[in-house]
């Protein structure tokens, strides 16, 4: 008498299962990898904020001469005049002219991107357009015409030595939760924080 041997493979009740079990791992992993990619998009956006201060504060130093890092939506951010704007997805750094009368004109350093359509990150600059670091690196007001190449915005910052940082600037985007800032203080410092979190001993990462 012969047995009867089981066909190798899956059975249909094993399959749903195992097609059961898939699907609510990945319906439990998805929000948090959606979160994680916002966070990531935000994180993204402020580094390349911090290092367009940080280029503009040692490019006003190597140079020993006033630079201005402005924010702009221009897709041309080498043209002069450039046109700033406060909350701007991009950012550009120029020196400033020390002479007003026209024998002197600004020159372009470099540019980057903040972010786009796809990113969805917003930048709030709180009002601020532009600010302007003088030849050994400290924020400085500009609000004459000598910041030829900023236009449609705010001049250079006022400094407020009575409540620093200077300059604030936060990053979000719906759905992350993990918002972050960049302080920007009267000596040209540049501390990215959590605004969630104040900071502490314990939490160095936490926002003033």
């Amino acid at each position: 008498m012969q047995r009867s041997r089981r066909a190798p493979g899956f059975t249909m009740i094993e399959m749903v299962v195992t097609m059961t079990i898939f699907a609510i791992l990945v319906a439990l992993g998805v929000p948090a990898m959606t979160t994680w990619i916002r966070n990531n998009k935000v994180r993204t956006v402020t580094d390349s904020l911090q290092t367009g201060l940080r280029l503009a504060q040692t490019e006003s130093l190597r140079r020993s001469r006033q630079v201005v890092f402005s924010l702009t939506n221009s897709t041309t951010p080498t043209a002069i005049p450039l046109p700033a704007v406060v909350n701007g997805t991009s950012w550009a750094i120029y020196t400033v002219p020390s002479m007003t009368d026209g024998s002197e004109v600004p020159t372009f350093i470099e540019s980057g991107v903040l972010s786009n359509a796809s990113t969805n990150v917003t930048v709030d600059s709180n009002g601020v357009s532009a600010v302007c670091f003088n030849s050994v690196g400290r924020l400085v007001a500009n609000v004459s015409a000598n910041v030829v190449l900023v236009t449609g915005g705010a001049n250079c910052v006022q400094p407020n030595v009575g409540a620093p940082p200077v300059q604030v600037f936060n990053i979000t985007t719906p759905g992350a939760d993990r918002p972050l800032r960049v302080n920007l203080g009267l000596g040209g410092q540049v501390h990215m924080c959590d605004p969630n979190v104040a900071i502490s001993d314990a939490h160095p990462e936490g926002c003033p």
